[in-house]
């Protein structure tokens, strides 16, 4: 995902000379090939982030399409107040991407993990959120974001979980929940979004009886989308690297409540911190989020609903 992104920020400097790209000393491998292609159109703010989004405000309001690259952890957590006032409330066209969301960064605890930009932002007006799941899903929010001319993020977490789509998507693709084994006839629905397609595609696939659908955008959410699709299920589980608190599973809530009476179960980050180091599967472990923890979770509460309508 993190080359699908960088062959996308080139793609769109070279053609756009007002697209303008801002970090705060981070990413420099992953943007070697911008600065050797546009090096008039990057930018090194240093770690002064706060600041970095005042300059990205005010390249804003002079014409340009200012890019804030950062750590999810420090954009948009540092810096949510810049975003609010300097960006949202002007409706500024300024795009925020956030590397390394969820527990990615995993060895260096929780001031470098972020599992709460989603709600965070939600609550701002003006900005849409994005959350792709692999480098085809990644270059469809890109080219939406582009296209409009208001405030936008998007989320990037773990980057070699590998693809679930299989060709390039439009856009347009954006605005609804993409089907990735979805027939329509399955009595589960799984929704995800991010790093949580490809363990709901894990989970699914020990389950059964599950079509699993991405959502990429966030906000705006494709609310008849989803209401289409929840229509005659026996149960809806989501799944995001994120708080089940103000995330995925908050939105699919909002969207159903009163239309839907089966199986609820969100599937994220619980209410804590990390509180152990150790590679990434070793922290989503500890979160039970490893594959056969949430299976069996899942596969438990199934069970407890019907013999509870019983």
């Amino acid at each position: 995902m993190r080359d699908a992104f960088s062959n996308a920020l080139v793609a769109a400097a070279q053609k756009d000379p007002r697209v303008l790209l801002l970090t705060g000393d981070h990413g420099y491998a992953l943007f070697d090939p911008f600065r050797k292609a546009c090096p008039d159109q990057y930018m090194n703010c240093g770690i002064a982030e706060q600041n970095m989004v005042g300059v990205a405000a005010g390249l804003a309001k002079a014409g340009f399409r200012p890019i804030v690259y950062g750590l999810a952890a420090f954009v948009p957590i540092r810096v949510l107040e810049q975003i609010k006032i300097d960006v949202c409330y002007e409706n500024l066209p300024v795009t925020f991407i956030g590397d390394g969301a969820g527990v990615v960064y995993a060895q260096l605890g929780t001031s470098h993990q972020s599992t709460e930009d989603i709600a965070a932002l939600r609550a701002v007006p003006q900005i849409s959120i994005y959350s792709p799941a692999d480098g085809f899903e990644l270059n469809a929010c890109f080219d939406q974001i582009l296209q409009r001319e208001a405030p936008a993020y998007l989320r990037m977490g773990k980057a070699d979980l590998g693809d679930v789509h299989s060709a390039p998507l439009p856009a347009s693709a954006c605005n609804e929940l993409l089907p990735l084994s979805s027939t329509g006839t399955a009595p589960y629905l799984f929704v995800a979004t991010g790093s949580g397609v490809k363990l709901a595609q894990k989970v699914a696939a020990a389950i059964g009886g599950a079509d699993v659908v991405s959502a990429s955008c966030l906000k705006p959410f494709p609310e008849a989308s989803l209401r289409k699709l929840a229509e005659g299920r026996e149960g809806i589980v989501t799944f995001e690297e994120h708080s089940i608190y103000g995330g995925l599973g908050g939105i699919v809530a909002e969207t159903l409540m009163g239309r839907y009476t089966g199986t609820f179960i969100r599937i994220g980050i619980e209410d804590r911190f990390s509180t152990l180091c150790g590679n990434y599967s070793f922290v989503m472990e500890s979160h039970g989020l490893g594959a056969v923890d949430v299976e069996n979770r899942i596969r438990k509460t199934l069970e407890e609903n019907v013999q509870y309508q019983q």
